[in-house]
């Protein structure tokens, strides 16, 4: 029985306990590295974060840039068809010419290439006398 104790005893710390110490180093390594790759994970995640804040940004002000694009192409467009408009007037303007005698006669000429139209308005008083 004795020898039986020495024969376990000798056993466990020759040959078990070195496997157990190069086993509980092995643990210690792991569970360093497992912190490490938690640590980085977690940088990465904030770093992802915010990546994702500034694009989101970046998407917000090319949509207002985009917005700011349109308005500024359709008030273009306004004041260009102001400008036309303005230019037919002025061409309708000068096709006609309006002369107010001082008697209250009013004369309207109206001038389309080649024809001439002139239309005189007395006022109704001046028709009477």
């Amino acid at each position: 029985m004795g020898y039986m104790i020495y024969y376990v005893w000798t056993w466990a710390t020759v040959e078990v306990k070195p496997v157990l110490s190069e086993a509980n180093s092995t643990l210690i390594a792991l569970i360093d590295r497992i912190r490490m790759l938690d640590n980085d994970l977690i940088r990465l995640n904030q770093k992802l974060n915010i990546v994702l804040q500034l694009r989101g940004k970046e998407i917000e002000s090319d949509r207002h840039l985009e917005d700011v694009k349109t308005a500024a192409n359709a008030q273009k467009r306004e004041l260009e068809a102001a400008a036309a408009q303005r230019k037919a007037a002025e061409e309708l303007a000068h096709q006609h010419t309006i002369d107010v005698q001082p008697n209250g006669t009013v004369s309207v000429t109206d001038t389309h290439g080649d024809e001439t139209v002139k239309v005189n308005v007395m006022p109704q008083e001046a028709k009477t006398k």
